[in-house]
């Protein structure tokens, strides 16, 4: 025997957003019924269904379906408000017996569904209130065509009473969904492109009217491309709150942020980017995309008013950087780009150092930077290689050192080490000499091979003293030829710091009360470096850059 077909009420009960409704299609001259269709319906957007799961499943996870259910929820709340006042206690220790039977008849079926976080509302506004609650939702049968949801909103912050009491008053709901808020019982749905979006927000940060003062409303694109030093300190900073996550590969969130984040912050794919760009409580966008992919989205998030927090290259195309800092200035708004090792506290000392001339005049720098565990090849391919992933930070951060646009002079050698690197024509281990004007003689030794612990070291010798940055472990202990690490440092949590103190000035810069570090010159000599560095591995041959202008289009080096 072949398994049984679903019937329209087996879908109904198996999705509580849908519904079946009959339709009269013909009726007797006496006025009796003859002939009943039945539609399955979805109630928040009183839309008909497909009889498909699949289609089923595609429209409850709809960016539209969202919408249409939290206004349904926020309008039928502020609707009977007034109801709460109005009606008696509930004894839930006697098993609800004392609701009134018309509100709940003998055969109403209950189905408990936690609400971890419920909101209020002020000026249409949602913040969320600082206790628990749970729900509990029944469905009446008040005719044969008509179904009713009735939702009792329990406190459980004041369920700790005596067997046989009532709770209190102030915390219980009930809110009525079948009637409707709107004249002639038609309710007010929210059009496939309005603005009218509302999402659970972290709590603590919140209060009368949305946001509380202070605190900033961010987006992040790009959550399988990012850094967990970056998500770390977005979940640890109290004086922003992330509102949404655009990613279609949404099984790498629980990867990336906790539960209770997630649990708080509106999740949307790609397709509906344009619901975060005019949400006007969102402040700044953090783009993790990839450079190319990333582009677009910081012109359009430009263009929509937010500032923008760029974690990776802006691009490796001249024009397209330019225009992004164009359009910047253009706009008004901040452009953050995420060269990162300038905010590490350790490097910010060296600088302190250098530019205050504790070191007299600077003679050699030498820079270690073999990452652990290794970038997969997949995430090597499109982010341009070690050049522009590995290479280039170092780069930043010894032209900052020493107060350069670039050097005079570079030559670099590679060798990849790794047979499916080589096979991209890339390298994964790369040694790196520069000689800049101030006569500072610049090594740099990035490998993308690290046994057991990320290797971070940078030396500064000058004509007056030397300071060294050592690799950072928690326990402070050096190691040498010891069989296991004493204690395995990662690439993200070795910069976790500096990430940090980057997502704090981007928060400063969105407040006005700083300007972006990095600059368009700075962020354009930078690549052109990177790219200057790529040219002599591939031609084996120093590169002269003492006349050389910032110039060219696409700045990485094409592999013939």
């Amino acid at each position: 025997m072949g398994r049984k077909k679903k019937s329209l009420h087996d879908y109904a009960a198996e999705f509580c957003d849908l519904s079946v409704k009959r339709h009269i299609v013909e009726k007797k001259e006496g006025g009796e019924i003859r002939d009943l269709v039945e539609i399955l319906y979805c109630k928040s957007c009183e839309i008909p269904m497909s009889v498909r799961r699949d289609r089923i499943l595609e429209h409850l996870a709809s960016a539209r379906h969202y919408r249409n259910k939290r206004l349904e929820k926020h309008t039928s709340a502020r609707l009977h408000a007034t109801t709460l006042l109005m009606s008696p206690p509930v004894d839930f220790a006697a098993g609800m017996s004392v609701l009134d039977q018309s509100v709940l008849p003998q055969s109403s079926s209950f189905v408990f569904r936690p609400n971890p976080c419920p909101t209020s509302f002020s000026n249409n506004i949602p913040f969320p209130v600082s206790h628990h609650q749970n729900m509990i939702s029944f469905r009446t049968s008040v005719s044969n065509s008509t179904t009713n949801t009735v939702t009792i909103r329990h406190d459980m912050a004041t369920s700790n009473f005596p067997s046989g009491s009532s709770p209190p008053f102030n915390g219980l709901q009930v809110l009525d969904h079948s009637h409707s808020s709107r004249p002639g019982g038609q309710r007010h749905i929210v059009p496939e492109t309005s603005n009218d979006v509302v999402s659970n927000v972290t709590e603590g940060r919140y209060g009368d009217g949305g946001l509380m003062g202070g605190c900033i409303g961010l987006a992040l694109f790009g959550i399988c491309s990012g850094n967990r030093a970056l998500f770390k300190s977005i979940e640890e900073e109290s004086g922003c709150c992330l509102l949404y996550i655009v990613e279609d590969c949404i099984q790498d969130l629980e990867c990336a942020f906790s539960a209770d984040i997630l649990a708080n912050t509106r999740v949307v794919r790609g397709q509906d980017v344009d619901i975060v760009l005019n949400d006007q409580r969102v402040s700044g966008i953090i783009i993790c995309s990839l450079a190319e992919e990333g582009s677009e989205i910081v012109l359009d998030a430009l263009r929509a008013g937010k500032g923008v927090f760029c974690e990776k290259l802006l691009s490796l195309d001249k024009q397209m950087a330019e225009s992004c800092f164009d359009e910047a200035a253009r706009c008004g708004k901040p452009l953050v780009c995420g060269l990162y090792k300038r905010f590490d506290p350790a490097v910010q000392f060296l600088y302190k150092k250098v530019h205050n001339k504790a070191l007299g005049r600077i003679q050699r720098i030498v820079s270690v930077s073999r990452t652990y565990p290794s970038p997969s090849l997949s995430y090597i391919k499109k982010t341009g290689g070690i050049f522009y992933d590995g290479v280039v930070h170092d780069l930043d951060t010894v032209c900052w050192l020493l107060g350069e646009n670039a050097p005079d002079t570079i030559f670099s050698l590679g060798h990849a080490f790794c047979q499916e690197i080589a096979a991209l024509q890339d390298a994964d281990t790369v040694l790196v000499s520069m000689k800049f004007a101030s006569g500072a003689i610049v090594t740099l030794d990035v490998s993308q091979h690290c046994t057991r612990s990320s290797d971070q070291r940078l030396e500064v010798h000058g004509s007056e003293g030397t300071l060294k940055m050592d690799n950072q472990n928690v326990l402070g202990i050096t190691e040498q030829g010891t069989p296991r690490p004493v204690c395995s440092h990662l690439h993200y949590d070795r910069y976790k710091d500096a990430y940090r103190e980057l997502l704090k000035h981007f928060l400063k810069t969105l407040k006005g009360k700083e300007q972006p570090f990095i600059t368009k010159e700075n962020f354009l000599w930078t690549i052109q470096v990177a790219a200057a560095v790529e040219q002599s591995w591939r031609n084996g041959s120093a590169v002269d850059l003492r006349n050389e202008a910032l110039d060219g289009t696409v700045i990485k080096t094409e592999v013939p």
